[in-house]
């Protein structure tokens, strides 16, 4: 998959309403107003875009200034970690077998932890800013929330992602049953 599209992919689902909205009339001088009004979602702006060639891979400076009007500093960083080569995807820099085993985690995690997840995300060093944007792009979805917020900690943290940092913030936060359940689930992964 390319990392560019993944990248705006990623940019699309973060963005609310107003922020499209406001994405939508920066672009006013690029796409002509009729297309504008078809687009529903940063994807539907981010393909007219691609297509206009006001954004490709190595052209990425319109990208920057619209992603810097909204005020969104974590996409921001996304795009600054993508233009440094880092192709703003964290996930594909861990080795394998911890990757697999923070998937089979999550899993488990999203399965057992309710309406308490924000505590355990805040254990994790997930920001309230960041918390809300999540909340924003899944209104009605409790588990797409906290599967999320996971993955926002897993980007952040980069490398240094550890199964046993999320096992510990969730006995932390006294989510002990949890805990168990996703090391006997590791337990049965490794055999």
């Amino acid at each position: 998959m390319d990392p560019f599209l993944s990248l705006l992919h990623s940019f699309s689902m973060s963005l609310s309403d107003n922020e499209l909205s406001a994405l939508k009339f920066l672009c006013l001088s690029k796409i002509g107003k009729r297309k504008l009004e078809s687009v529903k979602t940063g994807s539907d702006l981010f393909t007219i875009l691609l297509e206009q060639r006001e954004i490709e891979r190595e052209k990425v400076d319109f990208l920057q200034l619209m992603i810097k009007t909204i005020k969104r500093e974590d996409l921001i960083m996304q795009l600054q970690e993508f233009i440094e080569g880092g192709q703003g995807d964290v996930v594909n820099h861990l080795d394998e077998k911890e990757k697999c085993q923070q998937n089979v985690a999550f899993e488990v995690i999203c399965d057992n932890v309710g309406k308490n997840w924000k505590m355990l995300v805040r254990r994790l060093g997930i920001s309230d800013t960041k918390i809300d944007r999540i909340l924003t792009a899944n209104p009605y979805n409790l588990q797409e929330q906290l599967m999320q917020s996971l993955r926002e900690w897993q980007k952040w943290k980069g490398k240094e992602a550890k199964v046993a940092d999320l096992i510990k913030a969730l006995r932390d936060c006294k989510m002990n049953l949890v805990a168990d359940k996703v090391e006997h689930e590791l337990l049965q992964w490794e055999d």
